[in-house]
Formats: structure tokens, sequence, C-alpha cells
């Protein structure tokens, strides 16, 4: 698997694989040696499993990690955030996103597979009665949504939003369904880099670090509900 991942990345122009490692232990040591941008980390492993390297690794600041794993399990996926992870991807993801996800990992932009993103949202999002889990919230808090973002947001009329035009309103709907730019721009019939721009201008004019934090607020303020 780990030379099957290394060929496939290995011929992209701006990836360069520089080491591999079998279990946690082996990858907290070659990141220690090798400094790599991005670790692509599995979850089960012998040993030690990558939610406890990623602690290790993200805790001495040694490397972005981003997940694959083919366990869609949610205490995987809140263990990997809390733990610091930049992103969580499924190995049946298509390669181009596995090596896109790389590129946004790199950038330090967070990353969730479409295929997980709503469920993560609506659980941040559920008050802790609902949610029967208040330790959702410190994920809110302290990994996916980033310092400072309150989970009281104001309703969809309030003035943050409104700080948006209505084509950066409806970029940000789309966000929060888990559109990628590329599925955005399809939607809206428009270039892919028109996308990239109106996403950039909501996240600076709502003080936001990543996409996953305007998720976070979309759904807070009532832009977008669960089954939309």
């Amino acid at each position: 698997m780990r030379s099957g991942f290394s060929m496939m990345l290995s011929a992209e122009d701006d990836i360069e694989v520089i080491g591999d490692a079998a279990d946690g232990s082996a990858a907290i040591e070659a990141c220690r040696e090798l400094r790599p941008d991005v670790v692509l980390m599995d979850v089960q492993m012998p040993g030690m499993d990558g939610i406890e390297a990623t602690t290790r690794i993200v805790a001495e600041g040694l490397a972005r990690v981003l997940i694959l794993t083919t366990f869609d399990r949610d205490d995987y996926l809140f263990d990997a955030l809390r733990a610091g992870a930049g992103g969580f991807l499924l190995k049946n993801s298509d390669p181009d996103d596995l090596v896109d996800g790389i590129r946004a990992v790199a950038h330090g932009h967070a990353l969730l597979a479409p295929e997980v993103t709503r469920r993560v949202i609506e659980k941040m999002t559920a008050s802790p009665a609902d949610s029967g889990d208040a330790g959702l919230r410190d994920v809110a808090g302290e990994g996916i949504a980033g310092d400072g973002l309150a989970v009281d947001t104001p309703a969809a009329s309030s003035p943050t939003l409104d700080a948006l035009t209505a084509r950066e309103r409806e970029v940000l709907r789309h966000v929060a369904r888990g559109l990628s730019n590329a599925e955005i721009a399809a939607e809206l019939v428009v270039g892919e880099a028109t996308v990239k721009s109106h996403v950039s201008a909501c996240l600076s004019k709502l003080h936001l670090r990543d996409r996953v934090q305007a998720v976070v607020l979309a759904y807070e303020a009532g832009l977008v509900r669960p089954g939309d």
C-alpha cells in the first residue's frame, strides 16, 4: 500500500516522497529526521496507532498530518481532529482528491472528505444535549473551527453575513454542502479561479482561517441546514 501511494505521488511534479514508515513510532522518528511538509497517516497500525502518532507529530511541530483510512468511523474522525490532523480522507477517495488534499494540507488548509463533512458539522453545531457529547464542542473550539468561533452565531441575516455579496453567500452555501471549488464552478457555470476568489473573499470578510471554519459558520448562522 505504501509503495503504491509513493509511486502515485512521486509522479506529481510538485510532490516528493522522502520516506515511509510501518507504524506510528517509526513515523515520528522519520519526521524528526526528515522534516516533511505533510505526513500521510493511516489509523490502524501495529504498535502505536496513527491517532497517537498524529498527536505527537503535531505537538512537536514536525509536520502537518493528513489522515487516510479505510474506516469511515466517527470515533476515528473526531480523535484525528482532536489530535490536530489537518485533514481526513478515505482510502477509496479518488486519486486526484488525494493529491489535491496533500497540497491543501501542505498550505495549511483544513480538509475533510465530502462523505464525512456533513456528519461532522451537524455534530459540531448540535447542542450538547442533542449530540450527547459535549466534547464535540472542544473539537469546534480547538481543532477544525479554530479559536474564537462562537457557537451562538446569529441567524443568516446577521451583519456578519451581510458583509458578503449575494454571489459570495451562494458560494459559501455550496462550500457548506461539502463541494470542492471545481464542483462549485460547475454548479454556478463559472471558472474555478472565480470560485477560489469568492471563497477567499468569504474567509477574509468573515475573519475565518479555512473552509471548515466557513462550513461551521454557515451551519450555525442558518445559511444551510442539515439535509440541504
